[in-house]
């Protein structure tokens, strides 16, 4: 069976955005600590870029008050979200402003870089801010990963059409 294809109204930046709606993404709270304060966001804007040496890039809005200060902490970690975290992604997000109030929603520890980890996190990515690029609206973070944290949760939380979906690994069955 063939999809029908739908026309998308508006410029072309809306039909971009529209368009990157269908593309499933792991979802991320991006945490950093040091000389500008704690500070976290989430971000489905995350993907490896080598493993020689182990990197990775984050991309986030320039006009986001973190911006600055993430760059000024020049740490990061990466923690990708498992799949019942939605609540906590959606209070990274911006459903309060209050760092405390965001931090306060989950248990973390303290990697080797003194960046906050998720304890429940499906793997966590300690880096340290190598680069940075300014891309039309977004600054591209490339960290180069220090340390990496892995646990045994079986779901992760994926962005994809604009709603949260719990996925797993195919042929992956609890209690089986």
């Amino acid at each position: 069976m063939t999809a029908e294809r739908v026309p998308v109204v508006g410029d072309l930046a809306t039909q971009f955005r529209e368009g990157m709606a269908h593309l499933g993404a792991g979802v991320c709270v991006i945490t950093s600590n040091g000389p500008a304060g704690l500070l976290g966001f989430t971000a489905t804007a995350v993907s490896s870029v080598t493993d020689a040496p182990p990197t990775l890039l984050v991309c986030m809005n320039r006009v986001s008050t973190q911006n600055a200060a993430l760059k000024r902490n020049g740490v990061l970690c990466v923690n990708v979200l498992a799949g019942e975290h939605a609540d906590l992604s959606s209070l990274f997000a911006g459903a309060t402003q209050d760092m405390a109030e965001r931090f306060a929603a989950a248990t973390w520890t303290y990697g080797t870089l003194g960046v906050p980890r998720l304890a429940s996190a499906v793997a966590s990515f300690d880096c340290r801010v190598a680069q940075s690029q300014e891309v039309g609206t977004h600054s591209v973070l490339f960290g180069q990963v220090a340390d990496v944290e892995i646990t045994d949760e079986e779901e992760a939380l994926i962005y994809l059409s604009r709603a949260y979906h719990r996925v797993r690994r195919l042929g992956h069955n609890r209690g089986a």
